[in-house]
């Protein structure tokens, strides 16, 4: 490859190789469900704390809300790591945080000052989770629409 055929994209062009890979791509996809992961492995492990969870937000049953909840963070992460249904576990965590965010972090019923500031962040952080999720599931109908044989 030539000075001249990158000269104008070369930041890319060096970077491709490394940043298109499969490493790299598996990385993303599990930074972006870390957090469920973690979620989920906490409450399986800590049920009663899940409940209390559960209760604290106002859902009953709690201990079915908590299974639900469990099953939901758990099944969609290993749906978008393995690759298997991968629109659908990432069109689930979209759902589920959009959801989850209107019930926790609703910011604008909080009185000014440092608690209403710290939600008003974290509902607009879920938010971008949530178009991460949608990138993840278009990126995947794309890559089926391109690989789909007529």
């Amino acid at each position: 490859m030539s000075i001249n055929n990158i000269s104008g994209n070369w930041p890319a062009a060096v970077s491709r190789p490394a940043l298109g890979s499969r490493a790299i791509r598996f990385i993303a996809y599990l930074g972006l469900c870390a957090a469920y992961l973690q979620g989920g492995i906490v409450k399986l492990t800590d049920f009663p704390g899940a409940i209390a969870e559960m209760n604290h937000f106002g859902l009953t049953p709690a201990p079915l809300f908590a299974v639900l909840v469990i099953a939901l963070e758990l099944g969609a992460s290993l749906m978008i790591l393995t690759g298997r249904l991968r629109w659908l576990g990432a069109l689930g965590l979209a759902g589920f945080t959009l959801l989850a965010t209107g019930i926790a972090l609703r910011y604008w019923e909080l009185p000014v000052g440092h608690e209403r500031f710290m939600a008003t962040n974290s509902f607009f952080e879920h938010l971008g989770l949530v178009g991460g999720f949608l990138l993840v599931a278009w990126l995947d109908f794309q890559e089926k629409l391109v690989n789909q044989k007529f």
